[in-house]
């Protein structure tokens, strides 16, 4: 009874943080179910990943675990409380900031991301916005790709120098920056390109690159190259039907495969074709990196920050790059500082 208790408590906690952003783009309230439903769904693909123990053993085993947590915590709090007041304060204490204190969830992360933007003058942030924390991860679902795309739509980011996409795949917090998307692809002084931070660099940040702007090309003089390589070993009828096998599996996976930046393009209307975009650069700076396997999401919400507090006005990879992102960006001192500061501004 307390399990389903506290899992209800989860759920309402997600839903009631996610409230804010979801009206303020949509103008109702079906996207924060929506997003609960993800939630729920990003909950159960991590449990999965757990080695997996019988029902009656995980309940033996977090009930040892709650009996062990009451031994080491403080007795007034303890007796003072009711088994769901103890529900309560465990999930808040989980979505707590504080260095290895746990991960961040989904719902914890965006709290403290909407406080820390209004911690900014609106003259500091005009050059700014950011998107759900949940977005791009829906964005891989098919059946909520084009909510998404309709999502972001609304918030004009080619109208922003800069704009936050943080990313959580595989239980890991990652940050996209899309800089200068407003300007020409075919500029020189301010290029739009893309910026991957990630504190855990020895994970392949790499790998969500297909996601983020995969697109294959299979041109004509391509495929002319692979017919006359046939048929010099080959019938006619066999290099034609190899072209043609080529040619749909191309097809399919551009059309299957997630293509985030693309899509964004795409839902804009904006007038550049598939090859330009796929050029627009994916940087990865070496960024200083966690100490354990818990503050990836303290990381990016570091990263947000310092990055408007230092973002240069014009923006350039050719020029200055990697300006402030190096190794030696801030210190494990400033971090603590930082988490401090924000801890109690989320309930």
């Amino acid at each position: 009874m307390e399990m389903e208790m506290e899992m209800e408590v989860q759920i309402q906690t997600h839903r009631e943080t996610a409230k804010m952003s979801c009206e303020e783009m949509t103008g109702s309230t079906d996207k924060p179910s929506d997003l609960s439903d993800f939630h729920e769904d990003l909950t159960a693909k991590s449990s999965a990943s757990q080695p997996p123990f019988p029902k009656r053993r995980c309940a033996y085993q977090k009930k040892k675990r709650r009996q062990k947590d009451e031994e080491t915590s403080d007795p007034e709090v303890v007796n003072r409380s009711s088994g769901r007041e103890r529900s309560k304060r465990r999930v808040n204490c989980d979505n707590g900031i504080v260095p290895q204190q746990g991960k961040l969830d989904s719902s914890a992360f965006e709290c403290y991301l909407e406080n820390l933007w209004t911690s900014f003058s609106e003259e500091k942030r005009s050059s700014f916005t950011h998107l759900d924390c949940l977005w791009f991860s829906l964005y891989t679902k098919e059946s909520y790709k084009a909510k998404v795309l309709d999502w972001i739509k609304k918030k004009q980011i080619f109208s922003k120098k800069y704009v936050f996409i943080p990313i959580v795949r595989w239980s890991h917090w990652s940050l996209l920056i899309f800089c200068n998307f407003g300007e020409s692809l075919q500029t020189k002084s301010r290029t739009p390109c893309m910026l991957l931070l990630d504190s855990l660099q020895i994970a392949n940040p790499r790998r969500l690159e297909p996601e983020i702007r995969k697109y294959v090309s299979m041109t004509s003089h391509l495929i002319s190259l692979q017919f006359k390589k046939l048929m010099a070993n080959h019938s006619l009828l066999v290099g034609f039907l190899h072209v043609q096998y080529v040619c749909a599996f191309y097809f399919w996976f551009n059309l299957l495969f997630p293509r985030f930046v693309l899509d964004i393009y795409r839902a804009e209307e904006r007038p550049e074709i598939p090859k330009q975009i796929s050029r627009i650069p994916l940087k990865i700076p070496k960024v200083p990196q966690q100490r354990n396997a818990e503050e990836c999401g303290n990381f990016v919400l570091y990263y947000i920050n310092l990055f408007i507090e230092s973002a240069p006005e014009n923006f350039s990879i050719s020029e200055g790059y990697p300006y402030f992102m190096k190794k030696n960006w801030f210190t494990p001192e400033g971090l603590e500082d930082f988490c401090k500061r924000f801890n109690s501004t989320c309930p």
